[in-house]
């Protein structure tokens, strides 16, 4: 008497869909291995494919970027609009283009009037332009703005910058009013990471600057103790801060703990006889410091 096997095969490998481009072996990998189902499982396959050599870390980071983007929005990733940087379109040309050199953007939102009323985007670069046509003024240099909600997803709105072969967008909040601004750089830097510009130092470039006009470029970044030495001044904390959970060891942090808030581009802080201004703010923290003699010192030793 012969015995009958039965054999169950997989429905998705018998069925005869015209669409289906993989081929019966693939289909039957795939069915003995199947893939993640879940976000949690792919990050697993990612760490998996790391532990084998498959990628490398540097791989996994940006694949687990790309998924971290994927959920992201632009109100999540954007400069809130007290930090923006912008250009007064009212104001004379020597006065903006010394704002654009000392925060070293290449692209500014111009405001006429009320910060909320931006009128265009100015390229640095077309700054170059009033040198060869004085008789042209700000606002025919300026660019169309570009608005964007912030549930605006990154994914889309990184999809946008490349259609349209724009850098920056204008973040406004469900009421119409300007939220902040996003980057092109910033929807990258969830991929890949912080994106190091001319202003950022590499590590062994050092911390303090010394320039040309006999003023100091400092990190802001800098340890406390470091730019005490260098400028012969003692930094007083109160018990708090100096032994508590308020403890910093930075200029950037001391600083912004002595003015109250995070300080934006211009202000400055007096201690002893030296003047520390913000030349330059990223993400929301001091990158650079100019340091100076304080005028104000100078003139009370004078009298």
């Amino acid at each position: 008497m012969a015995w009958r096997h039965n054999h169950v095969i997989p429905p998705n490998l018998c069925a005869s869909d015209s669409t289906d481009k993989r081929t019966y072996w693939q289909r039957f990998r795939e069915f003995l291995h199947p893939g993640p189902d879940s976000r949690e499982e792919l990050l697993v396959a990612f760490s998996d494919a790391e532990d084998n050599q498959v990628i490398g870390p540097e791989s996994r980071i940006m694949l687990e970027g790309v998924l971290r983007m994927a959920d992201s929005t632009a109100g999540e990733v954007m400069v809130a609009a007290p930090r923006m940087d912008l250009i007064n379109i009212d104001e004379a040309i020597d006065v903006c283009m010394h704002q654009v050199i000392d925060t070293a953007h290449s692209r500014f939102p111009v405001f006429e009037g009320e910060r909320d009323n931006i009128v265009g985007i100015l390229l640095a670069k077309d700054l170059l332009k009033l040198q060869r046509s004085p008789a042209l003024n700000l606002r025919t240099l300026l660019r169309p703005p570009v608005f964007v909600p912030e549930s605006k997803g990154l994914n889309d709105l990184l999809r946008e910058f490349r259609n349209t072969r724009n850098h920056m967008a204008l973040v406004v909040d469900e009421f119409g009013r300007i939220a902040g601004l996003i980057t092109i750089e910033d929807v990258l830097e969830q991929i890949v990471g912080e994106i190091e510009d001319e202003f950022d130092q590499e590590d062994d470039a050092g911390d303090i600057f010394s320039l040309a006009d006999r003023t100091f470029r400092v990190s802001g970044d800098t340890d406390l103790q470091r730019v005490a030495e260098a400028f012969s001044i003692t930094f007083k904390m109160d018990e708090d801060t100096a032994n508590g959970d308020n403890k910093f060891d930075t200029i950037g942090g001391f600083i912004a703990h002595a003015m109250g808030h995070v300080p934006r581009r211009g202000e400055f802080l007096d201690v002893d006889e030296q003047r520390f201004e913000v030349m330059h703010t990223k993400a929301g923290a001091v990158k650079w410091f100019k340091v100076y003699p304080s005028p104000v010192q100078s003139r009370t030793q004078d009298d």
